[in-house]
């Protein structure tokens, strides 16, 4: 087949990944000594402002990975392109993994030679998958430093120890190319789960916000596993009054400061009204229902009680669509570490949103729960190695990513090339846009969140959705959320403020797909005023928690009991699995893997496979939340608050694509016959 590949595919993701990648070939320096090196990377920019509490002890165990350098990138980058473009002659003619590793995989003589330098260095290897382009390894500070070149500092960032490189990394010049990053040495690059609306107005539960505050444990800090995990973290519970559907309770005992009047928010949509909302309905009345597809969905530990709390769920409310024990899997990591600073039991909400929100849109699809062994970089991408080298999946759903795109190159480097790896088999990869809309609210800087502007990645963006008495489409909006609280009878701020929303913007490190490029508006892609540039997100679906899904967890109560207990939940982590439940219930339509789904969406944009997000409402709304003050109950009182919808900042929606929603929310069957190619005929 590679005689028919087209290297100038008309995708052209290749010079999208250029800018990005550019700096991944090492640099080569005179160092100290008479032999040249390649550097590989510099310090994190932040280590510039943080404190720096001295140096890491040199015994200190470091546990690090390699990324090597694939055999034939920019061979690499032409299949996944070719494949994923609806115009090429080669479209969907996708590759098994082991057609891949023997075409693009680093070379086992490669994998030795760097196997050979680090055992001559003192580490001790560890885990290399079968696609080779890792290789795990650890050592002491000591060896660390002498090896890489570097220097090892420990900090104090945002509250927590941690340790990271204050000087550039790099590898004698016989490697270079051969090593393109080393990941790990940077202990505060944890990745975060993008829900929120639960315990913690801030954008995170709250035990999670602690728990990355607290500083590192002795074990932690050095690196040693720990790997017993918490118990469910403390209850959160909604409060009364709420709303079945959009608009059914008025709130008329509160100032009326909108055009509409108030309504109490939803207590939480059910999987029905997603489904009859986005028109996934019609699918499943023709008989598609997601049945021989598998979802994976990628989050870090592993929640003692998930299938028997989606059992749960399930019977309580979509008792038609139960989730069968045959349904779920899960692939789990043999120890876990960074307990604390990645508050794993916060972790455990993730995970059952994802596995529910999922299983709702495409009821009968197959479920495999993978589980890192951390939040960090390094164990997240080596989970979504496994699933994609093993061929595990259809679908990926990864709810997580960084703030803003600080990735470090080896990061960039080892994600992209598990994203191409993934492309090239026809494994439609998804992540979470993130839930601090532009960012400048959280960093001070306008930015999107990486993996999600990764130009093989889809990104799923928040709305908010309004859904009828009978579980039809009301309206829909962007997802940015505006809070005021009740104070003596009136709303203060009078103007809501900013509090989270749906992210989204223009990417610093990719250039612009070509998919992009008869879509995006220049003023969105050129944004920055440097070229047109990675727009972020593709599509959208319901995140906004103040219109958010109801889930059903186990959780600790106040007398120390674990219990089953349902509550509202959102954010771009429920828009992501939900998409990928559609997306699912699309490859079943069309018979098989549909791949990297972006050109063909872009292809759509325009059509009635999508609605195209709240051009045409000129009105603010806004909902009126009721919570408990201590998450539980009444005995603390009550919070009264107003969350307005599409308060978004510097992105916001417009009439076509819109840097909040992208091209918009799948639209029921134009949607699935549109993406799968197929039409939908009643069974």
């Amino acid at each position: 087949m590679a005689s028919t590949i087209r290297r100038g595919a008309v995708l052209g993701t290749t010079a999208a990944v250029t800018l990005a990648l550019a700096g991944l070939t090492p640099a080569l320096a005179q160092a100290a000594g008479p032999s040249p090196r390649a550097t590989l990377d510099s310090p994190p920019a932040w280590t510039a402002h943080a404190t720096r509490v001295g140096q890491t002890p040199p015994a200190r165990q470091q546990h690090l990975t390699a990324v090597l350098g694939l055999r034939d990138a920019a061979g690499a980058e032409s299949l996944a392109a070719a494949v994923s473009d609806p115009s090429s002659a080669t479209y969907g003619r996708f590759i098994p993994a082991a057609a891949w590793r023997a075409r693009f995989a680093p070379r086992r003589a490669d994998v030795t030679r760097v196997t050979d330098w680090l055992k001559a260095g003192g580490f001790t290897i560890g885990a290399i998958p079968a696609n080779h382009r890792t290789v795990s390894f650890s050592g002491t500070t000591a060896q660390v430093e002498k090896a890489f070149a570097t220097d090892v500092q420990t900090f104090r960032k945002s509250g927590s120890t941690v340790t990271a490189n204050a000087a550039s990394v790099s590898v004698p010049r016989s490697l270079a190319g051969t090593v393109v990053g080393i990941t790990g040495l940077d202990t505060s690059a944890l990745r975060t789960p993008a829900h929120t609306g639960g315990a913690d107005d801030a954008g995170r539960n709250a035990t999670a916000a602690a728990a990355v505050a607290a500083p590192a444990t002795a074990a932690t800090a050095a690196g040693t596993p720990a790997d017993t995990l918490p118990p469910p973290g403390p209850v959160f519970r909604n409060a009364t009054p709420c709303s079945a559907y959009y608009g059914q309770k008025a709130a008329t005992s509160v100032p009326q400061t909108l055009k509409d009047p108030l309504t109490y928010a939803p207590c939480g949509y059910k999987p029905a009204q997603i489904r009859g909302a986005y028109g996934v309905d019609d699918a499943l009345a023709a008989g598609y229902d997601g049945r021989g597809a598998t979802i994976a969905i990628l989050d870090a530990y592993a929640s003692p009680t998930i299938l028997s709390d989606a059992q749960t769920y399930a019977r309580r409310n979509d008792a038609r669509h139960p989730l069968r024990g045959y349904q779920f899997a899960q692939s789990l990591a043999a120890s876990y570490s960074f307990v604390d600073e990645c508050d794993a039991a916060g972790w455990y909400g993730e995970e059952t949103l994802d596995v529910e929100a999922a299983h709702a849109t495409a009821p009968a699809a197959n479920i495999l729960y993978v589980g890192a062994s951390s939040c960090q970089d390094a164990d997240l991408n080596a989970a979504m190695n496994s699933v994609v080298d093993n061929e595990l999946a259809q679908v990926i759903s990864n709810s997580y990513g960084s703030t803003g795109e600080p990735a470090s190159k080896a990061d960039v480097a080892e994600t992209h090339q598990t994203l191409l790896q993934a492309a090239a088999q026809g494994i439609s990869v998804m992540f979470s846009s993130g839930d601090n809309g532009d960012e400048v609210a959280s960093t001070g800087t306008r930015q999107v969140d990486y993996e999600a502007s990764d130009p093989y990645a889809t990104a799923v963006g928040g709305t908010a959705l309004a859904v009828t008495k009978d579980n039809g489409y009301g309206f829909e909006q962007g997802w940015g959320t505006g809070k005021s609280t009740l104070t003596k009878g009136a709303w203060d701020p009078k103007q809501p403020a900013y509090l989270y929303g749906g992210g989204g913007g223009t990417s610093r490190l990719f250039e612009q797909p070509s998919y992009q490029a008869k879509v995006v508006p220049s003023s969105i892609s050129n944004y920055f005023g440097n070229g047109a540039h990675r727009a972020v997100p593709d599509v959208a679906m319901v995140g906004d928690p103040n219109t958010g899904f109801l889930v059903g967890q186990s959780q600790t109560f106040p007398d120390g009991k674990v219990r089953y207990s349902e509550y509202r939940l959102g954010g771009t982590s429920l828009s992501c699995p939900l998409f990928a439940g559609v997306t699912a219930v699309s490859t079943q339509l069309h018979g098989g893997a549909l791949g990297f789904l972006n050109p063909k969406l872009y292809a759509l944009a325009g059509t009635s496979a999508f609605r195209d997000v709240d051009h045409g409402r000129a009105v603010t709304d806004g909902v009126v939340r009721v919570d408990y003050v201590n998450g539980v109950d009444s005995k603390a009182g009550l919070a009264t608050s107003l969350r307005t919808l599409n308060q978004t900042g510097s992105i916001y929606t417009r009439k076509g694509y819109d840097d909040v929603t992208g091209v918009g929310s799948p639209n029921g069957a134009g949607f699935f016959n549109g993406v799968s190619g197929a039409h939908l005929r009643r069974r």
